[in-house]
């Protein structure tokens, strides 16, 4: 089975995609930093990663750079509000790292289901 880990620290956002995709039949762990999500991902390796970027402890832009270091073709979707730089600032540095695709806060979910559905057909 198709796992997805996302990392937030918003817990409404974590609680939000994990219903949305294992109703979608995918198994979903999730993380509130990329501390936790690295930890999460060496017990339980996922096949795609949506993570926040802006987050205290480890932020979004480190942990895309250190999950392509442990697997450059790991499938990443960067997601942004926003916070001292507006959102597309941090979501262009985000497609630098290596990001598959990038979303702005709030998102449509029936785009981010067809993002990752595309992203694991490729």
């Amino acid at each position: 089975m198709t796992r997805i880990l996302v990392i937030d620290d918003e817990p409404y956002i974590l609680l939000m995609l994990k219903k949305l995709f294992e109703k979608e039949g995918y198994e979903v762990d999730i993380a509130i930093n990329g501390d936790e999500g690295i930890k999460m991902f060496s017990k339980y390796p996922a096949d795609i990663i949506i993570t926040d970027i802006v987050m205290p402890e480890k932020e979004g832009l480190e942990t895309i750079r250190e999950f392509k270091q442990i697997n450059p073709d790991l499938k990443i979707i960067a997601i942004s509000g926003g916070g001292r730089i507006d959102s597309n600032e941090y979501l262009d540095s985000a497609r630098l790292f290596g990001a598959s695709r990038v979303f702005r806060k709030p998102f449509r979910q029936k785009e981010m289901v067809n993002a990752v559905q595309e992203l694991l057909t490729e």
